[in-house]
């Protein structure tokens, strides 16, 4: 079993990315094998060569490890290895995946069901107000729902606020080390994610934010996820990276659209035209497509809202064959103290519609 410390240390090898740290640990055959051989093994790796092998210092990277240690165990944050169990099993499933991922919080990583929402930082009122009512329709039906996002302005800091007030776990990827907060101003939302869900990063404590960084991070934010939501974009932007990024992970992608004219909608419009995402405008859009929610549960949910669009004679008529079943038309007059020919007319709106069946002998039914 291999230490922490030589976990830590592989993560911080210069110039040797998350998959060549993968390629290394195949090629060796653990972690314990690839610190215990010479430096001349780790050159016959493909994508190691002379240079980078040259940055695997034992014993300034153990040493490395060790101080990040020491830091985690006064702030109380963990480490999660790539091969560890309770690695974000979704998250490993990338090829490019964080070696060590740092989390500060206490929530389930492998959560049944996770969503990423990610959108511009300049987020307009029809923005925010989308990414509330879409997480509040959800929160209602899923109270297990885990939502993702970066913590940064606009829809991403919306997301985060929508799933603390209707209690849903959320996860803030940072593109940092945790000895930092960026933007500063959404420190107190952080502390509230901690205490209702986490913060991660694959930066060390003392790594300061940096451009390059975020967009790094984007694919922990793709990757955690069985679905990425983009709401609002420009043409341009992170969110569009992220989607991508999604995308070639197999993962469902979705958009919110917009109108053609918005700047702020281009990117979602184009991501949609393209078949890059799918169009989505409400909680249940995403419940049906992620198959989180069943056929028949949704037949009832729409039913539902129709028939609130019922007349009152025709509210009536529908209990009624919904209690009775099969019946004659002679009856539903009788019963209810409607004409039989308003009824009929009614009847046959209704059969238009959807709502009911005519069968044999002037008898009807519900359908």
């Amino acid at each position: 079993m291999p230490k922490l410390e030589e976990k830590i240390a592989l993560s911080l090898i210069p110039q040797v990315g998350p998959r060549l740290v993968r390629r290394m640990v195949s090629y060796a055959g653990s972690v314990e094998a690839v610190f215990g051989h010479e430096k001349y093994w780790k050159q016959k790796v493909p994508g190691i060569g002379r240079m980078k092998a040259a940055n695997f210092q034992k014993e300034e990277l153990i040493n490395a490890a060790f101080r990040e240690m020491e830091y985690m165990r006064k702030e109380g944050i963990s480490a999660l290895f790539y091969l560890d169990e309770d690695y974000p099993r979704r998250l490993r499933e990338c090829e490019d995946a964080p070696i060590i991922l740092y989390t500060r919080g206490n929530v389930d990583l492998n959560a049944p069901k996770i969503l990423s929402i990610v959108g511009t930082r300049s987020a307009t009122e029809y923005g925010r107000s989308i990414t509330e009512k879409i997480i509040s329709e959800l929160a209602r039906s899923h109270p297990d729902l885990l939502i993702v996002s970066g913590l940064a302005y606009g829809i991403d800091i919306a997301a985060h606020k929508a799933a603390l007030k209707h209690n849903l776990k959320t996860i803030a990827a940072l593109g940092h080390g945790l000895q930092f907060m960026y933007p500063s101003m959404h420190r107190r939302i952080a502390d509230s994610i901690m205490h209702q869900g986490a913060l991660v990063t694959e930066f060390q404590g003392s790594k300061k934010p940096d451009p390059g960084n975020f967009v790094s991070r984007n694919r922990i934010i793709a990757g955690l996820a069985d679905a990425t939501l983009i709401i609002e974009s420009a043409e341009k932007g992170g969110a569009l990276i992220t989607a991508d990024l999604a995308n070639s992970y197999n993962r469902e992608v979705f958009a919110v659209p917009g109108k053609s004219t918005d700047h702020y909608s281009q990117g979602c419009n184009n991501l949609i035209k393209l078949n890059k995402a799918a169009l989505v405008e409400t909680g249940a859009d995403i419940e049906l497509a992620m198959g989180w929610i069943n056929l028949d549960k949704k037949k009832i949910l729409i039913q539902k809202q129709l028939f609130e669009e019922l007349s009152p004679e025709e509210k009536r008529i529908v209990e009624f064959l919904n209690t009775n079943g099969e019946s004659y038309l002679d009856e539903i007059s009788s019963f209810l103290e409607i004409s039989v020919g308003k009824v009929s007319a009614t009847l046959l709106n209704l059969e238009f519609r959807g709502w009911v069946r005519a069968l044999p002998g002037k008898q009807f039914q519900t359908v």
